[in-house]
């Protein structure tokens, strides 16, 4: 069974997978932060970038690094608040879905060398669907807070990643407990999962897969179970 998704009220986007850190970080020289292991850190993306499947793509204004990443995302179905870090959290999940945190790296750059961000790196487009699988439906594949559906996005119909989503390092109550900690989640939230390790092309690097997305390419994330999320990349319109 799979529900519409609901009206999108918020999107936290975690950074939950130790191998995505561990490379790209490692890209740079540096190791992973050690704060890294002592919370789940997340930033929030913009509800008005929202595309579904089947929505056109394009790099933001000033980009030539357009990235893919490729994730799984849970929506609040029932308002919640200061959530223990055990499976009753999950009470407050009405489903899973299949989340794409679009990312123009160039500016990505610029906006992390500073110490703040990311922003107009990430808030040009975000994609979601094709539709919400109640978590109800997953349980046969819920262990450990986690959630073992393997994962992969294809460019062009071109396999470049794979993973599995129950590699996550933060388990999903701690995510949850992390997120309504002194706030209240409310139905329509978005909770994303940050990139499987592998899941995009910064950490595979640009040299190695064909160079980053180009108009005319066909981006597809795909998780078991949870269906293909497809958007096809076009020139920046003319505003």
């Amino acid at each position: 069974m799979t529900l519409p998704l609901p009206r999108i009220n918020s999107i936290r986007d975690f950074y939950a997978f130790e191998q995505h850190v561990r490379t790209c970080r490692g890209q740079r020289g540096l190791p992973v932060a050690p704060e890294w292991y002592d919370v789940p850190v997340f930033y929030f993306s913009n509800t008005a970038s929202l595309r579904s499947d089947g929505d056109a793509v394009w790099a933001p204004w000033g980009s030539q690094a357009l990235d893919y990443e490729l994730e799984l995302a849970c929506v609040i179905g029932t308002a919640a608040s200061n959530l223990p870090p055990d499976d009753s959290a999950m009470q407050c999940v009405a489903g899973f879905t299949i989340f794409n945190d679009w990312s123009a790296r160039d500016l990505q750059k610029v906006e992390m060398a500073v110490g703040l961000g990311p922003s107009k790196s990430k808030d040009f487009a975000n994609s979601l669907g094709p539709a919400l699988v109640p978590l109800e439906e997953l349980r046969d594949c819920y262990r450990d807070g986690r959630i073992g559906l393997e994962m992969s996005a294809t460019v062009n119909g071109r396999e470049l990643s794979r993973g599995n989503a129950g590699s996550i390092y933060w388990s999903w109550p701690q995510i949850l407990a992390h997120a309504s900690r002194d706030t209240m989640l409310l139905p329509g939230d978005v909770i994303g999962s940050g990139t499987v390790g592998g899941g995009c092309i910064l950490e595979l690097t640009p040299e190695r897969v064909g160079g980053w997305l180009r108009p005319g390419d066909v981006v597809t994330l795909a998780i078991e179970r949870l269906g293909t999320l497809t958007n096809h990349i076009v020139q920046r319109p003319v505003r």
